[in-house]
């Protein structure tokens, strides 16, 4: 089984949301549930039940995160020397054929895909079509709403 790729600046986003659930989130829960249960009757007691299903889901979150980073392959996108060509942590400029607009995309690994930060999967059908292309480039795919047409303004890499 293959490791799945993310960029090196996904990687410290990730570890910084799990230092922050680490340190900061997961004491103040333990505390929360603390105080709660200094309040006597656990049955009925709101804030006890609210703060250990936070707590399940802190420690949820953290076991998630230490699992993809432990088994990420962290690619330094600075490191890599593509060229002109779209690979792995382009960032690529397009022009929708169609409709006569421009969009900006950052391929990046399936963990750290966001589409309104307009980092999307290499897993993807547009990044798939992307990758091994250059600027000038038309490419062609087929989206859930029928095949698009994009050609490529730009190929960066930050």
């Amino acid at each position: 089984m293959s490791r799945p790729p993310i960029t090196k600046a996904g990687s410290e986003r990730l570890r910084t949301e799990l230092e922050q659930l680490k340190f900061v989130d997961r004491p103040r829960i333990i505390a929360a549930i603390a105080e709660a249960r200094a309040h006597g009757d656990l049955k009925e007691n709101a804030e006890y039940h609210a703060a250990r299903e936070q707590q399940s889901f802190t420690e949820g979150r953290i076991g998630q995160l230490e699992g993809l980073l432990s088994n990420a392959e962290v690619i330094d996108v600075a490191q890599l020397k593509p060229g002109e060509r779209v690979v792995f942590g382009a960032t690529v400029e397009l022009e929708d054929e169609d409709a006569g607009t421009a969009v900006t995309y950052q391929i990046v690994g399936d963990l750290e895909a966001d589409i309104k930060r307009q980092m999307i999967a290499v897993s993807s059908p547009i990044a798939r079509a992307l990758i091994g292309h250059s600027a000038g480039d038309s490419i062609e795919f087929t989206a859930p709403n029928g095949v698009k047409h994009y050609e490529i303004i730009s190929v960066r890499y930050i």
